[in-house]
């Protein structure tokens, strides 16, 4: 997809605001990004897509689904997989470790406090969709304090960016590498864009993608070292190991 890829390439920044260069606001679909020096596969969802965007964890025998082949599975028979990527870090029995809400249903409650590893480097989030707006990425205690509905929701952590600030932990000259996938969403709320890291990247490179390549002021942190993409337009399917929330997009009715 020659052309497609030209187009993703174009994306750039100028004086602080996104120019998607060529574009379309009704844009939905993978393509590469290059941002100082790092390479990317970016996601994109537009408001109307909306309905379209899914979130799994469970059979219907409530088995964890584990892989983005199940997942497919699921689909009826005139849907398709645009994308996918796992959506949120889980224990050892592939169950969230944060909030998961699946078509307005709260099938795991938040967590505000704050711990060990990347979940608990708070502050953390929440990523949510179909509420007052499109998209909408909350620090997790005023998501807590806020109870906004969402249609779909999935916590993790850190966060990435806050209200256009990095995450104060974040390390310029970090040695800590990892492929990396996370979500940011526009200023307006109207678009989100699924990230994953060609090669590792710090959270400090991540964390400025989002902000300074796609003009994010709040993204949120799904994962590392385990991110996995299916991405069928590019002719990519990550396997390794099993994943617990996944989120997607559907083609069809």
């Amino acid at each position: 997809m020659p052309k497609e890829t030209d187009r993703w390439r174009r994306i750039g920044l100028a004086a602080g605001f996104l120019m998607a260069l060529a574009i379309p606001a009704s844009a939905e679909g993978c393509g590469k990004l290059d941002h100082d020096g790092q390479s990317y596969v970016i996601c994109e969802v537009d408001a109307a897509a909306e309905p379209r965007l899914r979130l799994w964890q469970d059979d219907a025998d409530g088995a964890p689904l584990r892989s983005f082949s199940a997942v497919r599975r699921t689909l009826a028979g005139n849907e398709a997989l645009r994308f996918a990527m796992n959506a949120g870090m889980f224990h050892a029995d592939y169950s969230p470790v944060g909030l998961l809400v699946i078509d307005g249903q709260e099938r795991k409650g938040i967590v505000t406090a704050g711990g060990g590893g990347n979940f608990g480097m708070l502050p953390n989030g929440v990523f949510c969709t179909g509420g007052a707006r499109p998209f909408q990425v909350i620090e997790s205690r005023a998501f807590a304090e806020a109870q906004p509905a969402c249609r779909l929701a999935t916590q993790s952590g850190p966060m990435l960016v806050i209200d256009g600030a990095l995450h104060p932990r974040f390390l310029v000259d970090s040695d800590s590498r990892y492929v990396r996938n996370g979500v940011g969403v526009s200023p307006d709320g109207q678009t989100a864009w699924f990230a994953i890291s060609d090669r590792p990247v710090t959270f400090h490179e991540f964390g400025r993608l989002f902000r300074d390549g796609l003009g994010v002021r709040d993204a949120l942190y799904f994962d590392g070292s385990i991110s996995r993409l299916y991405a069928p337009g590019l002719n990519r399917a990550d396997f390794g190991r099993s994943l617990g929330p996944m989120i997607g997009l559907v083609d069809g009715e």
